[in-house]
């Protein structure tokens, strides 16, 4: 249960501050201990030291975020958006450059090369974007991109859970996105994913998650049964066909595009951190250079469906084109994959 929103700010964020320089302080036995533990190991398990390098990092950008975040407050700013998305655009620089010195992090981003129109286009037209579930690595990643390569003013649509990060909670609260609680109705969900789309700008991007979590076998079983329960035969056929992707939940997609209906639709596949979801996945299977892969498609507003039958037949074909996508990275992932840039 997500402790109250005051008791998050006099506890959680300052117990974040006081790790930070726990850590500092402490640092070199740290990596004494790390340096010793990881001999007895072979080279490909010796991720210790680099956790230590990259959780120290960790702490204390968030720390940073958290004392600017306390200043912009005392100095009258905490209502300023375009200073908060400035910090996180700070933010995750800053950590997709530790991964990329620590791990070995490389990000590849392929996008379709735009006609003179959609490059006109992309900073006149608010975009909504669709994207695979798949951990906060990925996920961050594509908040990023949209801050620091497009220009763009993210509105989230997250899970309330996360709001036991300090930082992400503090940042994320002052500006315009929704955390979903696990006991909210879907109809209330709705209606807050359609009061962020319509009061979209040019400059803004709506991201919505339409799987609603990360993919498992489990999950994906679930979520067939659940089609076959509503009598959606030809969805669940659909969803069956899929390798990697759970069937999309089409309701807030579709409140989105109707309520601004001038949006452009975006939708993003990603691969590479996909089983990193828990910190003992991270241990367990973090290789010793990590790779992100990601590919976007931009779908003009004109040429989305208006019919919502033929919206729903649409998000599958996109859903298909993703899983297709994914399977086409790793079929070449045994062997040595295309050039990319590091990320940072």
């Amino acid at each position: 249960m997500l402790p109250p929103r005051i008791l998050r700010r006099l506890v959680l964020a300052p117990l974040v501050i006081v790790v930070t320089v726990f850590m500092l302080v402490t640092l070199p036995f740290w990596l004494v201990v790390t340096a010793a533990a990881s001999l007895r190991l072979p080279p490909p398990q010796r991720r210790g030291l680099r956790f230590v390098w990259f959780g120290t990092a960790w702490l204390t950008l968030e720390s940073a975020v958290l004392i600017a975040c306390l200043w912009l407050w005392a100095a009258g700013g905490a209502r300023r958006q375009e200073l908060h998305y400035a910090l996180i655009g700070w933010f995750l620089s800053k950590v997709y450059g530790a991964a990329g010195r620590i791990f070995r992090l490389t990000v590849d981003v392929e996008e379709p090369e735009p006609t003179e129109e959609e490059r006109a286009a992309r900073l006149t037209r608010p975009i909504i974007v669709l994207s695979r579930h798949a951990g906060p690595g990925d996920s961050f990643l594509l908040i990023y991109h949209l801050l620091t390569r497009y220009r763009r003013r993210p509105r989230i649509v997250m899970k309330a859970a996360l709001q036991f990060d300090p930082s992400l909670d503090v940042v994320i609260n002052r500006l315009p996105n929704v955390f979903v609680p696990r006991t909210s109705g879907q109809e209330h969900v709705i209606e807050e994913i359609r009061g962020l789309a319509a009061t979209m700008g040019d400059q803004d991007a709506l991201v919505i998650f339409p799987e609603g979590g990360n993919f498992t076998p489990r999950r994906r079983r679930l979520a067939i049964r659940r089609l076959e329960e509503k009598g959606l035969a030809e969805e669940a056929e659909r969803a069956r066909g899929l390798d990697h992707l759970l069937p999309p939940r089409p309701n807030g997609a579709i409140a989105a595009i109707s309520a601004c209906p001038s949006a452009d639709v975006v939708f993003v596949a990603h691969t590479g951190l996909d089983e990193l979801v828990t910190l003992g996945d991270v241990w367990r299977k973090l290789p010793y250079s990590a790779r992100i892969t990601a590919k976007w498609w931009r779908v003009p507003a004109a040429e989305v469906p208006r019919d919502r039958v033929e919206r729903i037949h649409w998000l599958y074909d996109h859903w298909e084109r993703i899983d297709a996508w994914i399977n086409a990275q790793r079929l070449p992932a045994q062997g040595a994959g295309p050039r990319v840039d590091r990320a940072g």
